[in-house]
């Protein structure tokens, strides 16, 4: 069988999933702030998701490499649509407060992060069986995924606008109940087993073997530092800080649609480019530049209150530049991973990246209401760009050149 079915398949499965979480990355913090008023209790929907989501992906990495992935992704997107269908039910009936909001996303996260750590888990198969380079096949999951933040953007405030919050959610269910048959029907079981392992082993020393390789690893664990800090305050911007300065400048729901997916709409040339000849391009210059248009670059366009105009123009070079980041990122961790042990680690590496973003809807809820928007937004593009140069200085991120580091 040729290589392009799955890796299609799989490909619009993550759009699917990413795209219906975008709606409800929204939907979720504009119901919390229109109704209450607060950035902090907007920050702790945030934290209430995220920081289960981070746990059950670090621990389920051992599940994703004895189950196989394929197997876990269609599981746990299965069980996503019913959990995601929970909030517009719960509204209908009249019982959605913010305190019964809380468990709800709670139980998102956890059945959302093992599912996107088994599709990231399966793109070394997919890659082997088309006999294509990593950065490629990272490079088409890389714009795959920025077409699906740009898909799910665009229609999150429209659907806002036009159902409500609470009911925009049901687009999320669809597209998790979506992805779960592309992933069934479009990657063959026989291509995504459970690799081989010692059925005397423990769950306790399969996750410390995983712990091993990615703590061991200089590029690995630098990365995932890095990774994790400015995850910490690129949540801060999606979940609190852009709808308060939308709310602030007079503008509607939709307009955070309109310059998340204009971001995104960008990246996707960004990752495509990547995809083509990105094994060609010198590694550690793109990945410093990719982050300092990423973040700190809008950031601070939102910060001093420049023309919408000219906000949009910057998020249009920003998002080409942050296309580049995904494909690099993947292809330097399948790189470094065992195969064996790609399950495990890449679970452990995404939740220590994302360890920090429960916490990052807190941080700019506690500037804003401290010292107000601007600053908030002036403070967090700051300490953005002082994570963004730390690769120049350290010795560990020139490793990151494409020959594998011994992970023991």
């Amino acid at each position: 069988m040729s290589g392009h079915g799955p890796l299609i398949s799989l490909a619009v499965a993550s759009v699917a999933s990413i795209g219906g979480t975008r709606v409800s990355t929204i939907a979720i913090p504009w119901l919390v702030l229109t109704t209450t008023g607060s950035p902090v209790l907007t920050g702790l929907v945030g934290f209430a998701e995220m920081l289960p989501y981070v746990l059950t992906k670090a621990l389920g990495g051992p599940l994703i490499d004895r189950l196989g992935a394929r197997r876990v992704a269609i599981w746990s997107d299965g069980l996503s649509t019913l959990a995601v269908m929970l909030v517009p039910l719960l509204f209908w009936l009249g019982l959605l407060s913010i305190w019964v909001l809380l468990p709800a996303v709670a139980l998102i996260g956890v059945l959302r992060a093992p599912s996107d750590a088994a599709k990231h888990a399966l793109v070394p198969t997919i890659a082997a069986l088309g006999k294509v380079p990593l950065e490629r096949v990272t490079g088409v999951m890389g714009a795959s995924d920025r077409l699906a933040g740009t898909l799910g953007a665009a229609s999150a405030g429209a659907l806002i606008a036009l159902l409500g919050p609470a009911p925009a959610l049901l687009a999320n269910a669809a597209a998790f109940c979506l992805s779960a048959l592309v992933v069934a029907l479009g990657i063959p079981g026989h291509l995504a087993k459970a690799p081989r392992r010692d059925r005397s082993s423990s769950y306790r020393s399969e996750f410390t073997a995983g712990w091993s390789v990615l703590s061991r690893n200089p590029v690995l664990r630098s990365l995932v530092v890095m990774i994790a800090i400015t995850n910490l305050f690129d949540q801060a911007y999606a979940m609190v800080l852009l709808p308060v300065w939308v709310r602030a400048a007079g503008l509607d729901v939709t307009w955070i649609g309109i310059f998340l997916a204009t971001f995104s709409g960008a990246s996707i040339f960004g990752a495509a480019i990547a995809a083509a000849v990105g094994h060609r391009l010198p590694r550690l210059p793109i990945y410093v530049v990719g982050f300092l248009l990423a973040g700190p670059l809008p950031m601070t366009a939102f910060a001093i209150d420049a023309p919408v105009p000219v906000i949009l123009s910057i998020l249009l070079v920003s998002g080409f530049g942050a296309g580049f980041l995904n494909p690099i990122i993947g292809a330097i961790m399948f790189e470094q991973i065992p195969a064996p042990m790609v399950g495990r680690v890449i679970a452990l590496f995404g939740a220590l990246a994302w360890g920090l973003m429960p916490f990052g809807g807190l941080f700019g809820g506690l500037l804003i209401d401290n010292w107000g928007i601007a600053t908030a937004l002036g403070v967090t593009a700051l300490l953005y760009l002082l994570a963004t140069l730390s690769p120049i200085a350290m010795p560990s991120f020139r490793r990151m050149r494409g020959q594998p580091v011994p992970a023991l």
